[in-house]
C-alpha cells in the first residue's frame, strides 16, 4: 500500500509553499519527492554571495517556505512529520516532510492558509492607528508555536535605540560594492518571474526617516507621506543560530507573518541588522534575551501593498522519473 505522498499532493501544496518571503524574492528553494517524502531543499544557484555569504538567508526562506507547505498539507487532510536537515551528508536538503495520520484541519489552520494568497511585504509608510494589544498577543503566541520567541519594542527609547543599530548596520553594508550591485542585479523594472519590482520597493529613503530602507528603486514619496515616527518594531529570535534553528525561525517568521495578514496588519522586514554581525550582537544584547535575533519586522496598519511575482510550480520541482 502506497503511503507516501504522491505527485499531484505535491504540486498543490507547493503552489502555496513558494509564495513564502525571501531575501530580494530570489526564491532560493526546490522541492522534491524521494521514497513518498516531500523534500525541501536550498537551491545553491540561487543564493546571494554579498548579501548572505553564510546562507542563514536562504535557510530562512525555506523555513516559511516549509511552514506553508505544512500548511497546505494539513488543510488538505494529511499533515506531515517533519526531520528538519535529515542527511548529514546533503546539507542543502533542510526538511524532509512524511506523512502523519490523517486528520480534519483546525480552523486555526484553516485561517492562516487562507492568508498565505494576501500576504506580501509592505515597504510603504504605516497609518499612525497601534497594534491593538490582541493582536500583539497574538503575534507573540505565533512564534512561541514555532519554538522561537518574539520582542516587541515597546516606547520611544527602545525604538530609537534599535534605529541606531539598524541605520549602523545598514551603512556598513552599503560600503561594499559588491552588495549594492547584487541588490540591483534582482530589481526588477520589467516582468518577471523572480526578484523585486521597483513598483514594491517602497518609497525612496530621505534623510529624516527613522529606519533603514534597503533602496529597491521606488518612487520618490508623496508631500505628507513620510514613515510613521513611532513604529511598531518586532524582533523574532531563535534559541540557537545553527542551520537547524535557521530554518526554525523561518516556519516561526511565516507563522507570525500569516497570523498578521489574518489580523489585517501590513509588515515589512528588516534585515541589516542581522546581516551584520556586530549588529546582531548588539541588538541581542539590548535584547538581554536568550538567544538569537533572526529577523526584525515593523508592524502596523496601511494600504495593500504589492505582491511580488513567483517562478511557476513546474521551475522549482525535481521529480523521480518514471521507469521506461
Amino acid at each position: 500500500m502506497d503511503i507516501g505522498f504522491g505527485v499531484e499532493q505535491l504540486r498543490v501544496a507547493v503552489t502555496d509553499a513558494v509564495r513564502a518571503p525571501s531575501l530580494h524574492n530570489t526564491q532560493p528553494w526546490r522541492f522534491r519527492l524521494r521514497d513518498g517524502g516531500i523534500e525541501v531543499l536550498v537551491d545553491p544557484a540561487r543564493r546571494l554571495p554579498a548579501t548572505d555569504p553564510s546562507g542563514w538567508g536562504a535557510r530562512v526562506a525555506c523555513g516559511a517556505a516549509l511552514f506553508n507547505l505544512r500548511l497546505a498539507l494539513a488543510v488538505a487532510g494529511t499533515p506531515a512529520v517533519v526531520r528538519l536537515r535529515p542527511y548529514p551528508a546533503e546539507p542543502d536538503v533542510v526538511a524532509r516532510l512524511v506523512p502523519d495520520v490523517p486528520r480534519r484541519p483546525t480552523p486555526l489552520e484553516q485561517s492562516l492558509h487562507a492568508a498565505i494568497p494576501r500576504r506580501f511585504s509592505n515597504r510603504a509608510p504605516f497609518w499612525p492607528d497601534p497594534v491593538p494589544a490582541d493582536a500583539r498577543w497574538r503575534l507573540g503566541e505565533a512564534a512561541r508555536a514555532e519554538q522561537c520567541w518574539l520582542e516587541l519594542l515597546i516606547g520611544t527609547s527602545a525604538v530609537n535605540a534599535f534605529a541606531e543599530i539598524a541605520r549602523g548596520a545598514h551603512r556598513v553594508l552599503e560600503r561594499n560594492p559588491a552588495y549594492r550591485a547584487e541588490r540591483a542585479e534582482w530589481v526588477r523594472r520589467e516582468h518577471a518571474p523572480d526578484g523585486v519590482p521597483a513598483a514594491a520597493g517602497g518609497p525612496q529613503s530621505e534623510p529624516q526617516d527613522l529606519l533603514p530602507s534597503r533602496g529597491f528603486g521606488g518612487r520618490d514619496r508623496a508631500p505628507g507621506r513620510d514613515f510613521e515616527p513611532e513604529p511598531l518594531v518586532a524582533v523574532l529570535g531563535s534559541a540557537g543560530n545553527t542551520a537547524v534553528d535557521q530554518v526554525v525561525a523561518g516556519q516561526a517568521l511565516q507563522r507570525v507573518l500569516l497570523t498578521a495578514t489574518d489580523a489585517g496588519l501590513a509588515v515589512s522586514l528588516l534585515s541589516q541588522p542581522i546581516e551584520v554581525p556586530g549588529a546582531r550582537d548588539q541588538l541581542r544584547l539590548s535584547l538581554g534575551r536568550f538567544g538569537t535575533p533572526q529577523m526584525v519586522l515593523r508592524i502596523g496598519f496601511g494600504q495593500p501593498g504589492w505582491p511580488t511575482p513567483r517562478r511557476r510550480v513546474e521551475d522549482v520541482l525535481d521529480l523521480p522519473v518514471r521507469p521506461g
